[in-house]
């Protein structure tokens, strides 16, 4: 009898942690959802959370739009980490307003919905944003064109390739905090193009991509063909609207700022192509979003935004060659020490 029942209990041990090993080890199961797979930022971004969920024992599963703009992916996304029981989701947004229905619906089945890099509309849709501060971003850029043309500024022809027509947060910030830098007024902070400032040109979109970025700055041209300031939305638009300017004979005359930090851009503005960009920390985000899920598996905490801010800002740096007085800023050896991509 005694073996019997010692025989029946270790048994029943024995298969209970058969049994229970398994689900437990996909409890910590995390998402993460970007606009592409494509574009560098987001390569490194997925760089990021992967190393970090295999230092921690998170099972990572990675998804992306097939562009840049394609919700309806990542709201197909959504639903399927909800189906996988995920403890969290990290998520760049392609439309930060019409996404939010999903995001509820994760959160709803208590699932961690992290935003990286491009803040949902309400910011609060999601229960933390890891980002860089984008009006920050773009008022460094801002502040540094404004101060390189000096007086020349207040005749400046400028023109802006943005990201999409739905206007996403990243886009706005961007756009809205490069105008501040550079001393326009932009009415309405939450939106692209009720500025009435005779200096701009026009907008146009580039889908985040160096053949929209070269497309959109044709455009402009035809327009004006006196552009002299080009504001775009990331690195890739501005090599495709360097192109587009070396292609009619204007690559020396244009002042062209950017937003991203990736080592191409970084390159490029080493070489001349790009006069100053403002670098953030893909690879950052993506690993502090996983911790972040895996706390929240083990203790149910979610984190914490940064003192007096709305989120968690992962830090941005101004890079650029040329110095301004009065604008911060490393240069491109320190920012080449710091690129990704």
């Amino acid at each position: 009898m005694k073996t019997s029942l010692y025989t029946t209990v270790f048994g029943t041990l024995v298969l209970g942690a058969l049994l229970t090993s398994p689900v437990q080890a996909q409890e910590v199961s995390a998402c993460l959802i970007t606009k592409t797979d494509t574009n560098p930022f987001f390569v490194k971004m997925k760089e990021g959370a992967t190393a970090k969920a295999e230092e921690l024992g998170v099972n990572l599963k990675s998804y992306a739009g097939r562009i840049d703009g394609d919700s309806e992916s990542q709201v197909a996304a959504i639903e399927t980490c909800i189906a996988d029981g995920a403890k969290g989701i990290m998520l760049t947004a392609s439309d930060t307003k019409g996404i939010v229905p999903a995001v509820q619906k994760a959160r709803d089945a208590g699932i961690l919905v992290i935003a990286l890099d491009t803040p949902l509309e309400p910011i609060d849709a999601a229960d933390m944003t890891f980002a860089t501060d984008n009006l920050r971003a773009g008022e460094l850029i801002g502040q540094w064109a404004a101060a390189t043309l000096g007086d020349a500024a207040q005749e400046a022809r400028i023109g802006f390739l943005n990201l999409t027509p739905s206007q996403p947060s990243v886009d706005v910030l961007r756009n809205q905090g490069f105008m501040k830098g550079f001393g326009i007024d932009v009415a309405d902070i939450n939106r692209i193009g009720d500025e009435n400032d005779p200096r701009i040109v026009g907008h146009d979109v580039t889908n985040g991509n160096e053949e929209g970025g070269r497309t959109a700055m044709e455009n402009l041209l035809q327009q004006d063909p006196t552009i002299n300031v080009v504001h775009t939305i990331n690195e890739p638009a501005a090599a495709g609207a360097y192109e587009a300017l070396k292609s009619v004979g204007r690559e020396n005359d244009v002042l062209i700022v950017s937003v991203d930090g990736g080592c191409p851009g970084v390159k490029n503005v080493a070489e001349g192509i790009i006069g100053a960009t403002s670098q953030q920390y893909p690879l950052l985000m993506a690993s502090m979003g996983i911790e972040a899920i895996k706390k929240f598996a083990d203790t149910g905490e979610k984190p914490e935004a940064t003192e007096g801010k709305n989120f968690f800002d992962t830090g941005v740096a101004l890079v650029t060659d040329k110095p301004v007085e009065g604008v911060e800023s490393i240069d491109t050896k320190e920012g080449e020490e710091k690129c990704w991509g």
